[in-house]
């Protein structure tokens, strides 16, 4: 099984809402698969095929009671507030807190074609919505405030310059939210 390089921030891919996947057949269960492969090799508890190049509304995850898939999701209800640490594969090392719902129910397909229901808090009701956003063509960065991205564009800008932008003494540092050595939600969140 191949494991695809992950998209980053720059890349027009991520910034385009991702079409419904019509037919369940061979290739979106291997697509499914090397994907799993992909996100545990990140490592990472979510992928989106936007992430991987693909404009197909399918993610993975795995918070850790085995991977799964879903297909063509969608978010019907949500409730409460809930602030933690986000980060998000294709803007490594980079993370914020971010407020979101704290309990959503996602409806979508799995792999059989069978519908499927789920009721998610917390964790997992921020993994789903982090990874709609990706197949709604929506990064992390949209979901900072004001200062929040200027800071993190700033960082991102000196991440794109080479190394002899600098002058002698000087590096490109930090500066946003802060930087770890996960791309990952709490350092266990990477999607």
């Amino acid at each position: 099984m191949a494991i695809f390089p992950i998209r980053v921030f720059g890349d027009p891919v991520l910034r385009q809402r991702a079409a419904e996947v019509e037919d369940i057949d061979s290739r979106v269960v291997r697509l499914s698969e090397e994907m799993i492969e992909t996100m545990r090799d990140a490592p990472g508890v979510g992928l989106a095929a936007p992430q991987v190049g693909i404009e197909r509304r399918i993610f993975v995850y795995d918070v850790g009671d085995g991977p799964k898939t879903v297909i063509n999701p969608a978010v019907v209800e949500s409730s409460g507030e809930w602030e933690y640490e986000e980060g998000c594969l294709s803007v490594p090392d980079l993370h914020w807190p971010i407020i979101r719902p704290k309990e959503v129910h996602l409806v979508g397909i799995d792999l059989q074609g069978n519908d499927i229901s789920i009721e998610a808090d917390e964790l997992l009701a921020r993994v789903f919505q982090h990874e709609l956003d990706h197949l709604n063509g929506m990064l992390l960065l949209e979901r900072l405030d004001k200062d929040q991205r200027k800071q993190a564009m700033g960082v991102l800008r000196a991440r794109a310059l080479p190394d002899t932008a600098f002058p002698e003494g000087l590096s490109r540092g930090a500066g946003a939210g802060s930087e770890s050595s996960s791309g990952a939600i709490g350092s266990s969140l990477g999607a």
